[in-house]
């Protein structure tokens, strides 16, 4: 399928790569259908496109990039919709924030994006840890992390998603998503 951007142009789509967010994500609770844009440059950063709106794009990033002890700790309740049957199926992102002055770029590690790669459902979950921020200042932690990249491009890939589940497991998936992740 084609989807019209005001960013990338005209994209063609697989309609397996749309991911739905059931309550859409913070902000934008409307919009509930999105697919990942790899720009296919050297910083890292993918774009989150709306297929509802062609001018809703948000730039994220793997946070374990910039910050390889951040570690997303989940409630049960918070996975509620995404279908989860294993952690390893869970993509993390956070949302940047990318200003005129890019070296003052930020993340939002306390509103993470988690997607279910197999089932293309995702969902913005607000973590409870307050020591978070909604504007982690990482320009100069990603800058190193891309200075000292290699060209292999499965290293961007090869994160485990850093995830935990704070307490309890999942009624029908307990041992698999009980486990707490680490890269």
């Amino acid at each position: 399928m084609k989807v019209k951007t005001t960013r990338f142009g005209e994209l063609e789509v697989n309609p397996n790569d749309i991911v739905t967010f059931a309550e859409g994500l913070l902000g934008f609770e409307n919009l509930k259908k999105y697919f990942v844009v790899d720009p296919g440059d050297s910083t890292l950063i993918l774009w989150l496109q709306s297929t509802e709106d062609e001018k809703v794009a948000f730039p994220i990033i793997e946070p374990k990039i910039f910050k390889p002890d951040y570690i997303a700790k989940l409630l049960p309740a918070d996975l509620n919709g995404l279908e989860l049957e294993s952690l390893q199926t869970a993509k993390l992102y956070s949302i940047l924030t990318i200003p005129a002055n890019v070296t003052e770029m930020s993340a939002n590690l306390k509103a993470p994006v988690v997607i279910n790669s197999t089932k293309k459902v995702g969902k913005q979950i607000v973590l409870q840890d307050s020591k978070l921020s909604v504007k982690h200042e990482m320009y100069k932690e990603l800058k190193t992390f891309i200075v000292n990249f290699s060209s292999d491009d499965a290293r961007r890939t090869s994160y485990e998603p850093s995830i935990a589940l704070e307490t309890g497991d999942l009624k029908s998936n307990s041992t698999s998503i009980s486990r707490t992740l680490e890269a």
